[in-house]
């Protein structure tokens, strides 16, 4: 009887602890009108959506916040907007849901998803509509808005004429875009290429994308939407194969052409120093998930570039004719650590000897988080490095002249906030350390319009010093 005296009690206490935790957890539905739903936002934006696309999903959480059950006799799209929106409530995909339970102090989740019809214009649609929800006869919406925006597909085309792309719609790029030989293709300023996953550009004949300060040319993926939160698809490489200039392809000239996101970069093979392949003016050449820019045995010229981000070298030279003028060259990939140095020279394996190559790089940067350049012996080579922005620690000799060693740039770049911004901070050791000689009259205006000349003293790098830039950054 002792040791029953003590079960009986431990028995007791276990039945309380059950009861009053089951005691917590209340089943009754409220049937109150104040007693609501609550969102996780009160409108579902989407990005500039291609019209006869279907969209990413969007998501948002629906909270009942009370101690009761709320049963929800109705979500639905309203249709009153002229888009169309699917939803999935809580796993479960549809157009119209009834009696949707939500426990007390528990949530839901909804997907939505769009796709919107042409819109035959120009501009950007605005697409809106909403999503009710009915509980307790009380209705509460979440609204949908959308931009639409229409584009001209391109599946496995080939330029065969003189062709001219405008900029009054995008061109959305499917497989390869192909400019076949003896025909121009023309990219008139504002004029967008957006390249489906794994699209490329292949280049026989000739490109000529020239824009503006006010109207870029932007080569890019055609993702629009967010990665996540307010971070743009424009972050992530490899989204689409990259641009090729093949052998016998000359007199390609890119002016404001911003090229990002790609797998394998911009790639010019040439076949004939005596004639350019092309010539690049105020370019932003950014984030590749191998290069950024390698050239074979052509004649590449370029001013007020930038040239950034890459899983391997950002830049490879494999001989030819090169003149840069006042590039930025500079490597803070975000998806793995970069696996070359920023700027490749190349040697030929049969000889151990340079390629041909004549290389003139001035009033350039070579900074990032790996090494600025591979290791090689320069001497007799025409390989010139002139008032050259470096990290790396050396001395001049006949090919590195007037080299500012070991030194920062400080560019305006945070990484952990997903900005890459390469222009020059307050305190930057490339102002005013240039060689004004080396930069023509074409150059003066850097892609922010700001002119080198201006102090009498020119920036090394694309970008021209100014101190309202680190005052923004603050």
């Amino acid at each position: 009887m002792k040791s029953l005296r003590y079960i009986l009690p431990m028995a007791v206490i276990t039945l309380v602890t059950l009861l009053s935790t089951t005691s917590c957890i209340n089943d009754d539905f409220s049937t109150s009108t104040t007693d609501l739903l609550t969102f996780s936002t009160d409108t579902v934006t989407f990005d500039t959506i291609i019209t006869q696309q279907g969209t990413p999903t969007k998501q948002f959480v629906v909270y009942n916040r009370g101690k009761k059950q709320l049963k929800i006799s109705s979500i639905k799209v309203a249709g009153t907007g002229k888009g169309h929106f699917f939803l999935n409530v809580d796993g479960v995909k549809g157009s119209e849901f009834h009696d949707v339970e939500i426990r007390g102090g528990d949530s839901i989740y909804v997907f939505v998803e769009s796709y919107l019809d042409a819109t035959e214009s120009t501009d950007l649609v605005k697409f809106s509509d909403q999503i009710d929800f009915v509980t307790n006869g009380v209705t509460q919406s979440v609204t949908l808005l959308a931009w639409g925006q229409d584009a001209i597909n391109l599946t496995g085309d080939t330029i065969w004429t003189n062709t001219t792309f405008t900029a009054t719609r995008p061109y959305i790029v499917y497989d390869t875009l192909v400019v076949a030989p003896d025909a121009t293709l023309t990219l008139e300023p504002g004029t967008s290429l957006l390249f489906h996953k794994g699209a490329a550009m292949r280049v026989y004949g000739t490109l000529k994308a020239i824009g503006t300060p006010e109207k870029h040319i932007n080569l890019r993926g055609d993702r629009l939407d967010h990665v996540v939160g307010e971070i743009g698809f424009n972050i992530m490489a490899g989204q689409w194969g990259g641009v090729i200039i093949s052998q016998g392809s000359f007199d390609n000239e890119w002016a404001y052409v911003d090229m990002q996101g790609s797998e394998l970069g911009l790639h010019v093979s040439g076949n004939n120093l005596n004639r350019r392949s092309l010539h690049m003016f105020n370019c932003m050449l950014h984030n590749s998930s191998s290069s950024v820019l390698t050239t074979y045995s052509a004649w590449v010229d370029a001013e007020g570039t930038e040239v950034s981000d890459a899983a391997k070298g950002v830049v490879n030279f494999i001989g030819g004719r090169i003149h840069m003028i006042n590039c930025t060259f500079t490597n803070y990939y975000l998806f793995a650590v970069p696996s070359d140095p920023i700027l490749n020279l190349f040697l030929d394996e049969a000889t151990d000897e340079q390629w041909p190559m004549q290389c003139y790089l001035d009033n350039c940067i070579f900074y990032g988080m790996p090494d600025d350049i591979n290791v090689g012996v320069l001497d007799n080579t025409q390989i010139y490095l002139r008032n050259c922005l470096m990290k790396s620690a050396g001395t001049d000799d006949n090919n590195f002249l007037n080299i500012v060693w070991k030194a920062n740039p400080k560019f305006l770049v945070h990484r952990e906030k997903y900005i890459f911004d390469y222009r020059l901070a307050n305190g930057s050791d490339a102002i005013a350390r240039g060689n004004i000689g080396y930069c023509p009259e074409s150059a003066r205006y850097d892609r922010y319009g700001r002119d080198r000349f201006a102090s009498g003293a020119i920036d090394i790098g694309a970008y021209v010093w100014s101190e309202d830039d680190s005052k923004q950054e603050n």
